[in-house]
């Protein structure tokens, strides 16, 4: 018995290593983007990412880029979603604010639709409804009918990143890194005059490329307005732009794919790409409070012809 107790402890005592060693070394196999192993990951500091955003935001003065898109109409949270046919698009830019989007159906080329905002107010044609709609790009109540929740805005609040009010709003870093995930997340919160927080914005970054990869816009009680994504960022005229984008906005129950296959960065664009007339025989809709008029035109500066004194004699 003594001897069958000295051998269980012997092979105690030599099992002990194996044991504790390895729960020393064991480590859970961290994979990312998609099953990958796990990439060097980037370690930067807040200011350094908002820093980023800026420079990101100011590289871009214009562009013109070709896409097909996907668009989508209805809400995930009603599950009704309804997915429309890929349409070739172009996408213009200008600052500060001009934006164009014309969608064209496949193989034919038809116009789908055309759609320009200045910042301000919007204009969209949508020739399958033969209906010219008009309005301001803020949406104060979405519709029941998710065409007329469409603003070009909401398209270049995700595609152009802006940079973050430092002045105005408090700026906080999250590291959300595990075994699925590595980034770092920017908090953007706005303090009212009763010290209430308000989440205004979060901007993601991708810590394996430090690279913008998704963007969250929310309203004053929370809610999300746009769930922006990005990926296969690429330099196009030697800036950085995203080829692969997907936009959500899930209040005005719309959303869209966007795969970029053409981008002209910088090269200019014309005023005349930003004019968008009613097309004869459509008819017009007023969306919301009707837009502001256009400023009077300046009063001639033409002299009246004087007349002629009466010579006296």
């Amino acid at each position: 018995m003594p001897l069958r107790r000295a051998a269980i402890a012997l092979l105690l005592f030599c099992l002990m290593p194996l044991v504790f060693s390895s729960c020393a070394v064991r480590r859970r196999l961290i994979t990312r983007l998609g099953g990958n192993t796990a990439q060097p990951l980037h370690s930067v500091d807040k200011n350094s990412l908002v820093a980023a955003v800026a420079r990101q935001y100011d590289a871009i003065r214009d562009f013109n880029v070709t896409v097909n898109m996907a668009p989508a109409l209805g809400s995930a949270e009603k599950n009704k979603v309804t997915e429309y046919k890929d349409v070739r698009a172009y996408i213009l830019f200008r600052r500060p604010a001009d934006i164009r989007i014309l969608g064209l159906y496949p193989v034919v080329l038809g116009k789908a639709f055309d759609m320009v905002s200045n910042g301000t107010d919007f204009k969209l044609y949508l020739p399958s409804r033969n209906r010219f709609l008009v309005g301001l790009d803020t949406v104060e109540q979405p519709s029941e009918n998710k065409l007329e929740n469409l603003r070009p805005q909401h398209f270049l609040e995700a595609l152009l990143v802006k940079p973050l009010d430092t002045a105005a709003n408090k700026i906080l870093m999250e590291n959300f890194t595990d075994e699925d995930n590595a980034f770092y997340i920017l908090h953007e919160l706005h303090e009212d005059g009763d010290g209430q927080l308000t989440l205004r914005r979060t901007i993601w970054y991708n810590r394996v490329d430090l690279n913008i990869a998704r963007q969250f816009i929310f309203d004053d009680d929370g809610n999300i307005l746009t769930d922006a994504r990005y990926e296969q960022w690429h330099a196009f005229d030697n800036v950085g732009f995203p080829r692969h984008i997907e936009i959500n906005r899930p209040r005005d129950e719309y959303g869209v794919v966007i795969d970029v296959t053409k981008a002209d960065i910088n090269k200019g664009v014309s005023d005349d790409k930003f004019v968008l007339d009613q097309p004869e025989g459509t008819t017009l809709q007023v969306i919301g409070p009707a837009p502001p008029a256009p400023p009077p035109p300046p009063p001639s500066r033409r002299r009246r012809p004087r007349t002629p004194r009466k010579q006296t004699t």
